[in-house]
């Protein structure tokens, strides 16, 4: 698969660079250092979360590929790759899943290629395209994903960047077209244990990033499972979901809450 190389404007902050910073890669410019400092200096937590997201990313996807036997993944909004990405994770469990990554963002479209691995008897392809557009989505990963058996659709810190009521149809819109025994796998961001910090953390990243969000309450990132069957323990801050507490110094309370869902 050969995608044309984006135009990357390093001026302008951006929401893949400035995770990928948090998280401790390289992949960034100076400008998405100083905001992603300025951004962790009023909300030191900010770290903390994006860490706890992605061992959730490592331990949904490991769930799903060996005891739910899930052999296909749609991941919206994967962002730069890092270590542990979906296809990582699960193609070591079994050789021949497939993974779609779908982005948007020009520095993650440029380094596409290193996303698109994959081991002999499985398959990696990339998509690009927003999350608000459904149906280009599903129409091009259907060249890769087989829509009569069940996918995993891996929504991770993505929902907060449609911040009104239309991320809810655009989420019911690909479960639609996902047969029976499909799952879900959706966290974001919100304001339970910090509520401070984390609304001032989304206001410096709304002046500073072309690319607003918002925070959901539980409640309201509970609604995105609606009809859906959610796996124990619930919704839930990703550090808890299934996560072995003690030997670890991790922060067991973020503000991120995640779940994961069987559709029936």
């Amino acid at each position: 698969m050969s995608l044309d190389r984006p135009v990357i404007n390093s001026d302008i902050p951006h929401s893949a660079r400035i995770w990928n910073y948090w998280l401790g890669g390289k992949d960034c410019y100076e400008i998405d250092r100083q905001v992603g400092d300025e951004i962790r200096e009023v909300n030191p937590q900010i770290v903390d979360i994006a860490r706890a997201q992605r061992a959730f990313l490592r331990r949904t996807v490991a769930h799903l590929t060996e005891k739910a036997g899930l052999r296909q993944f749609l991941d919206i909004g994967t962002g730069l790759p890092t270590v542990d990405t979906t296809h990582e994770v699960a193609q070591r469990i079994a050789r021949d899943t497939r993974v779609v990554y779908v982005d948007h963002d020009p520095t993650v479209l440029a380094q596409a290629t290193a996303l698109l691995t994959s081991t002999p008897e499985g398959a990696t392809a990339f998509i690009d395209a927003d999350l608000r557009d459904p149906d280009t989505i599903l129409e091009r990963a259907a060249r890769s994903l087989d829509f009569t058996r069940p996918v995993a659709l891996v929504l991770l810190g993505i929902t907060a960047h449609v911040p009104d009521e239309s991320a809810y149809d655009v989420v019911a819109r690909l479960l639609d077209a996902l047969p029976a025994g499909s799952h879900l796998v959706l966290g974001d961001s919100t304001e339970v244990y910090r509520p401070e910090a984390m609304r001032v953390m989304v206001e410096h990243w709304n002046e500073a990033s072309d690319n607003p969000r918002i925070n959901r309450s539980p409640e309201q990132l509970a609604r995105f499972f609606d009809g859906l069957e959610l796996l124990e323990p619930g919704l839930v801050s990703v550090a808890q979901w299934r996560a072995e507490r003690g030997g670890s110094d991790e922060p067991w309370e973020v503000d991120c809450f995640g779940g994961v869902a069987r559709k029936p």
